[in-house]
């Protein structure tokens, strides 16, 4: 498993300086090949103890994405609505998180907290995900902290409403992106993604992994 910012054998990775997008912290290419690797083992090692499911909204539309989580809470979709869940969808606790995603967070989120969800999005070539807010927190001060790994996901940002001018910036593999202080409920979403721009997934497609405080 690799372990983020520890000391080891071999000289520690340059982490890159962050860019301010709308308030997001933007660290571009902060994991290494190796780590974007090891990563990627350590999920589907969630996954096999957690399937990724197909959720659905509330009207009874199915999402494009295919999800599954880790921690104390995963996040759930269907006709109920949109929550939190100490279980998932098959009626099995959360597999924990793990470490080296865990060490992201402390490396980045700024956050005295450890969090509470690690939500696993893999979206194949034709999956998006709408503009939408990340409010079914209670705690607003904690950030969402945003890992990227395979193909590049076109990300937008809008505004703390809908509507409005947006921004748009490619998301790659190994990028880490912060959304916290007064862009944490910013519009986001994933307009599209790029096919075959990365080799990391055996598959192909994106994994996008957020961690977040829930309570």
């Amino acid at each position: 498993m690799t372990q983020i910012g520890c000391a080891s054998a071999t000289p520690a990775p340059q982490r890159p300086q962050p860019q301010q997008i709308r308030g997001f912290r933007y660290y571009p290419g902060w994991l290494t090949p190796a780590e974007q690797a090891a990563l990627v083992a350590d999920l589907r090692a969630v996954v096999a103890a957690a399937p990724l499911f197909s959720p659905m909204t509330p009207t009874g539309k199915p999402m494009s994405v295919q999800m599954t989580s880790a921690g104390r809470f995963g996040w759930v979709s269907d006709r109920r609505g949109y929550r939190y869940s100490e279980t998932h969808p098959g009626g099995r606790g959360w597999p924990a998180i793990p470490e080296s995603v865990l060490a992201i967070w402390r490396a980045v989120s700024g956050s005295a907290r450890e969090p509470e969800c690690c939500l696993i999005n893999h979206y194949s070539a034709g999956a998006r995900m709408g503009l939408h807010q990340d409010r079914d927190e209670a705690d607003f001060a904690a950030p969402v902290v945003s890992i990227s790994l395979g193909d590049d996901g076109l990300f937008r940002i809008g505004n703390a409403t809908r509507g409005g001018k947006t921004q748009s910036l490619w998301l790659r593999s190994g990028d880490v992106l912060v959304m916290g202080g007064a862009a944490r409920l910013l519009y986001h979403g994933i307009d599209r993604i790029a096919p075959g721009t990365s080799l990391l997934l055996a598959q192909g497609g994106r994994l996008n992994v957020t961690l977040r405080v829930v309570t």
